[in-house]
């Protein structure tokens, strides 16, 4: 009898102790499972091992992942754990699950993810409607900057280019006539008409009046303007080139450099306003302000900043400047030009480390995040040429470019980089879609100039 109590009594604590661990285990279960969150967005791209997309924001996120069954172009739906950071090249979060869809499409037959409340949203119906009658090689070209080439007739002809960025050496010696009818030329041959894009600072960089055939003396750098009168003298000057610009037949000016510069042996000093991130944000909304209904589009540069560091011209250069530092002293300015309805940031070549430590700001998703996510930019982004030495020798550049975020990459060697994008879209690198989604933009943005008078009939 004794025996049998004594099993029984063992049964129970038996019973007990299992429960008990039943319960721990259960209980640190829950305490340790997953908490997950989600994303919608498009699908930029595939690579081995790895996917990039864009959410509805503009933001571009980089996930590894080995068995993700997708393709470029598609909506997707990612359940993900962690915390994303849109200043990483390649996410830590972990991808738990997904699903797929086609791209949703509005009443218009826009994609849904392709719509915002932005600068060019207006002509957006327009803009689509012109791009269905596109094929491929014309939605790239729309993608391309050209430098003006010897032969530009012929080239044009042949690839129906969106724009051409003139040179000092194009205008030398002309007569204004001769410069109207060296732009009239390549007008009239253009399917779409052109960006006609000139780097007329003032100062160091005089494209068109260095010519005294077309003004009488070189226009003044911003600084000089500054001392003389201020910012009224800074708007004026703006007006004044800018009809000088646009009676030649030129509506894109490549400036300013709104790059805050103080110290005097700063590379960016001569060509900057030289004086402090206030200051410089009042010059950029002064410029900008000026230039609006005069014809030609004002462009901020050289984003995020060009601190002191040394000539992109010449090679690779790295920024190791804080991020705090550079919210604080070089952001402003360009912020300040984009509450006045700038239509176009260019971005420099720069390795900003403190953003990302691996990429030219240029080819960089998380300074193409900054600028579209934390300012607000809805405009147009294009690249500083892609044949400079900080970028000229990276593989695919002009494919890291438009994954990165430009709409526009400004460029020398148009043949290759026509190639490059192609077979990038052959190969599934890069979707027909994110060409889609980012021709349409440059389309809103002509529009948005009144350049494709045609179809405001």
């Amino acid at each position: 009898m004794k025996n049998k109590n004594n099993f029984i009594i063992g049964a129970i604590i038996g019973i007990l102790v299992l429960s008990g661990f039943t319960f721990l285990f259960t209980h640190n279960f829950k305490e340790k499972k997953i908490k997950t969150k989600q994303i919608t967005a498009t699908v930029m791209a595939m690579d081995e091992g790895s996917i990039t997309i864009q959410d509805d924001n503009q933001v571009i996120y980089t996930f590894l992942g080995e068995n993700i069954k997708a393709e470029t172009g598609d909506s997707i739906n990612i359940e993900y754990s962690g915390k994303l950071d849109k200043n990483k090249d390649v996410q830590d979060s972990e991808i738990i699950k997904y699903t797929t869809s086609t791209v949703s499409l509005d009443d218009n037959g826009i994609p849904t993810a392709w719509l915002d409340n932005g600068i060019f949203s207006n002509y957006y119906i327009l803009a689509n409607n012109k791009l269905k009658t596109l094929s491929l090689d014309e939605k790239i070209a729309q993608l391309l900057l050209v430098r003006y080439p010897v032969n530009a007739k012929e080239v044009q002809k042949k690839y129906q280019f969106g724009g051409y960025v003139f040179f000092e050496k194009d205008f030398k010696d002309k007569t204004e006539q001769e410069v109207k009818e060296m732009i009239k030329s390549i007008q009239e041959i253009s399917k779409i008409p052109l960006l006609t894009a000139v780097d007329e600072e003032g100062g160091k960089v005089v494209r068109i009046s260095s010519n005294k055939n077309l003004v009488d003396e070189p226009f003044k750098s911003s600084k000089e303007l500054y001392k003389e009168g201020g910012f009224e003298r800074i708007k004026q000057d703006t007006i004044e080139k800018s009809k000088i610009l646009n009676n030649l037949g030129l509506n894109v000016n490549l400036a300013p450099v709104v790059d805050v510069s103080t110290n005097t042996s700063d590379y960016m000093y001569p060509r900057a306003l030289g004086e402090n991130t206030e200051l410089t944000s009042t010059y950029a909304e002064t410029v900008i302000d000026a230039s609006k209904k005069t014809g030609v589009s004002y462009t901020l540069k050289h984003f995020p900043g060009y601190g002191n560091n040394k000539d992109t011209h010449q090679g690779a250069v790295t920024d190791n400047r804080t991020y705090d530092d550079i919210l604080k002293n070089d952001i402003p300015p360009f912020e300040a030009g984009i509450k006045k309805e700038a239509e176009a940031v260019l971005v420099s070549h720069n390795t900003v480390t403190s953003i990302d430590k691996d990429n030219p700001a240029s080819l960089s998703p998380s300074v193409h995040n900054l600028l579209r996510n934390k300012l607000g930019f809805t405009g147009i982004i294009m690249t500083d040429d892609l044949d400079m030495g900080a970028t000229s020798s990276i593989d695919n550049a002009v494919v890291k470019a438009l994954l990165a975020g430009n709409d526009i990459v400004i460029t020398t060697d148009y043949e290759e980089d026509m190639r490059a994008i192609k077979n990038a879209v052959y190969n599934n690198t890069i979707d027909e879609n994110l060409i889609d989604k980012l021709a349409f933009r440059v389309l809103a943005w002509k529009y948005y100039k009144g350049l494709m008078f045609e179809n405001h009939k």
